[in-house]
């Protein structure tokens, strides 16, 4: 079983370094891409045809007269962006363009270059012409540039230009169209108005003769009509006359509730400017003091004093007339204020009843004058506006559009832009490469880093072998790539269980993953660190070990486990004195599944007495059942994972196939890395070595390493790296 815990999953986060290293993994992808890109792109470039550029720059206005009109302020501003999009699509119209064709006479001039017989129509002209056509503006500015591209200079030119007079002349007419149109307009409308305008006079003469309504009437009726002004001055008579009964009357009254003493008192307050009332009063106070002074030395009896008593009596009853005239009169007055204001009543509602009857007349009548006048103004408005219109026309309008640079023919040609295509090519080259070496490494579903492994598989890796891995008893212990075999040793002994575990099979998913030269390596290895090492080549089906060792493989594991040979017969040594091998032999056909019968039970358990370390190379484990007897009869086993050949998929079924059988599987290997391209396994072999083999270099005095026993250098020695 497993002798390790499932890893704790590796962040997924990506570094830099990960994408650099597919990058480089995948150079060859994207060098051929990118050259593939940039040579096409070059010589597309080359082949295509010579395109040169004319332009000319017209500046684009509203709808303004070259000098303002009387009371019209000059335009200005920030030009409008929508005026300007919209003249970009007119200058672009087929109102326009069609225009243009007909001028230069395209369809003839362009059959010979579209056609190999007949001639275009204008629709198929319009969009070629189109295609030759950029329109740009000048930001914040009115300027409208026209490009037009050709093969021939001369032609862009011309085009360029025709399309700017067309457009010029195009805007300036249909102003023109535009301001005929409104005059003939605005001139039908004169003309009904003033029909109208006859119409409702005849009606207005109609009414007035009816009516029998004056001028006078018609002048005096914005400030009243005459009947009104009778009611008013009737009314006001009546309201004087009113006044006075009331005075008159409340006099009277007051009068009358007075007796003789109190009239005497009253009456020269109130009729002051009475002189028989203020003489007879006054000659009365005279006789009366003239009395008193008289009867007071004189005796009633004396002719004077009864003289003026008579002369008092007489001026008091003149006094007494003159109180009874005034009364008289005003009860008089009383009466006739009173007859007056029955009169002016009855005058006051027969002049409103004239008035009521006028105003109804006078209505209709002014109601059509007001319509008549109105119809009036409405003609006197369309007189003004025709009359405007016609000055209007009249303005110069030059500004709408002007040509402010013509179209010249193109020095140079602007199509192809070599620089620019080839940099374009370069560029997308570089993105399509980059890109599709990420979308294979994508599809890529191999093993390619250790995290792969502990992540899929949940096993540790116990070594990194690198790429062009030969024979180590052929390279030698010094060989760089002894290195990495010795740290793959050191790895295996700390993960075993049991120290007496020492039958070591390696197994693979697939063929042709290195797990041979990995066994064979790795047991060399061992021999020479001083361990008694034996190689059994058990893959019966397709035997490779006997290749290492450059020996005969007619006799071997099958003629012991058959019982023709004993095991001391067909063990084979090697130059190195501490391994020892054991071909395959030959399988006879009879013998499938020899391998997971007792006598291979007993064989193991025989050399694992006599060796220190016992190989067995298998085949995959995906196609035989042979390496998934060996894994269950072994005390280790490790499984080889070649670096980008097979699915992720494969290698964890040969995996859990071990785990089924009850393997020890200890750890993975990866095989034949990269270590040149991948960053990440160098340190597993390529710094180990250098750094030491340069330390043993400048350790010895003589410049060469200390040799040790069996022939190995020091080096040899170190069984575990610092990383580890």
């Amino acid at each position: 079983m497993d002798n390790f815990k499932a890893p704790e999953p590796p962040d997924s986060k990506l570094h830099f370094l990960d994408y650099w290293r597919i990058i480089r993994i995948r150079k060859t992808v994207i060098i051929a891409v990118f050259l593939l890109v940039v040579i096409t792109t070059t010589v597309v470039t080359y082949m295509l045809p010579e395109t040169y550029m004319s332009s000319t720059r017209i500046k684009v206005e509203k709808d303004t007269a070259d000098v303002p009109l009387l009371g019209q302020m000059s335009s200005q501003g920030p030009p409008d962006m929508f005026f300007l999009q919209t003249e970009f699509e007119v200058i672009q119209a087929k109102t326009n363009l069609y225009q243009v064709i007909e001028d230069l006479s395209l369809n003839q001039r362009w059959s010979k270059e579209y056609l190999a017989q007949g001639t275009l129509k204008t629709p198929e002209t319009f969009e070629i012409l189109k295609d030759k056509l950029d329109v740009r503006q000048f930001r914040n500015t009115t300027m409208i540039e026209i490009r037009v591209y050709s093969r021939n200079k001369a032609e862009a030119a011309e085009i360029a230009n025709k399309i700017a007079d067309v457009y010029k002349e195009s805007r300036l007419s249909e102003r023109e169209r535009m301001a005929e149109r409104g005059i003939s307009k605005i001139l039908e409308a004169i003309v009904d108005q003033q029909s109208k305008v006859n119409e409702k006079q005849k009606e207005l003469d109609d009414l007035r003769e009816k009516f029998r309504i004056t001028d006078l009437m018609m002048d005096s009726y914005s400030q009243g009509s005459l009947e009104a002004d009778a009611v008013r001055r009737v009314d006001n008579l009546r309201t004087e006359v009113v006044s006075r009964l009331t005075r008159y009357g409340s006099t009277l009254d007051l009068l009358k509730k007075l007796d003789s003493k109190g009239l005497r008192q009253t009456l020269p307050t109130l009729y002051r400017d009475d002189a028989l009332l203020m003489d007879a009063l006054q000659k009365e106070v005279e006789i009366r003091q003239q009395l008193v002074r008289m009867t007071s030395t004189l005796g009633e009896e004396n002719p004077d004093v009864k003289t003026a008593r008579k002369m008092l009596a007489q001026f008091e009853s003149d006094v007494e007339d003159r109180i009874k005239g005034i009364i008289s009169s005003l009860e008089l007055q009383v009466a006739s204020a009173k007859d007056e204001l029955a009169q002016l009543i009855s005058e006051v509602d027969s002049a409103k009843q004239e008035d009521l009857k006028r105003g109804k007349e006078y209505r209709v009548f002014f109601e059509k004058k007001r319509d008549v006048e109105n119809q009036r103004i409405m003609l006197d408005v369309l007189g003004r506006k025709l009359a405007q219109e016609r000055f209007d026309s009249k303005i110069p309008r030059g500004s709408l559009v002007q040509i402010t640079d013509i179209a010249e023919e193109g020095l140079k040609p602007v199509k192809p832009n070599i620089p620019l295509n080839i940099a374009f090519g370069v560029v997308v080259g570089l993105v399509v490469g980059v890109g599709l070496a990420f979308f294979i490494e994508y599809l890529d579903t191999s093993v390619k880093t250790i995290d792969d492994v502990e992540r899929s598989l949940g096993a540790p890796v116990v070594g990194v072998i690198p790429q062009n891995v030969g024979s180590l008893l052929e390279e030698g212990p010094d060989s760089p790539h002894a290195e990495a075999y010795r740290v793959l040793r050191t790895n295996v002994l700390f993960t075993r269980k049991d120290e007496t575990f020492n039958t070591i099979t390696i197994v693979s998913g697939g063929a042709g993953e290195g797990k041979s030269t990995t066994l064979f390596n790795l047991a060399v290895v061992f021999a020479q660190n001083g361990n008694r090492v034996l190689i059994i080549d058990s893959d019966l089906r397709r035997p490779s070990m006997h290749k290492f060792l450059k020996v005969s493989n007619t006799q071997g594991l099958t003629d012991v486990l058959l019982g023709q040979k004993k095991l001391e017969e067909v063990i084979q040594t090697s130059s190195l004195k501490t391994l020892d091998f054991l071909p395959s032999g030959k399988l006879p056909s009879s013998s499938m599944g020899i391998l997971s019968s007792q006598q291979m039970k007993d064989l193991i358990g025989e050399v694992k007495r006599r060796y220190d370390f016992v190989f067995f190379d298998s085949p995959p484990i995906m196609g035989v059942s042979d390496a998934v007897v060996l894994a269950s009869e072994v005390d280790i086993s490790l499984q080889v994972i070649q670096y980008r050949k097979y699915p992720q998929a494969m290698t964890l079924r040969a995996k859990q196939m071990v785990s089924k059988v009850g393997g020890y599987l200890v750890g993975i290997v990866l095989n034949n890395i990269n270590m040149s391209q991948d960053e990440n396994y160098y340190y597993y072999s390529g710094y180990y070595y250098d750094y030491y083999q340069t330390r043993d270099k400048d350790d010895a005095p003589d410049g060469k390493t200390e040799k040790g026993k069996n022939g190995s250098t020091e080096l040899s020695r170190i069984d575990l790296k610092k990383k580890y």
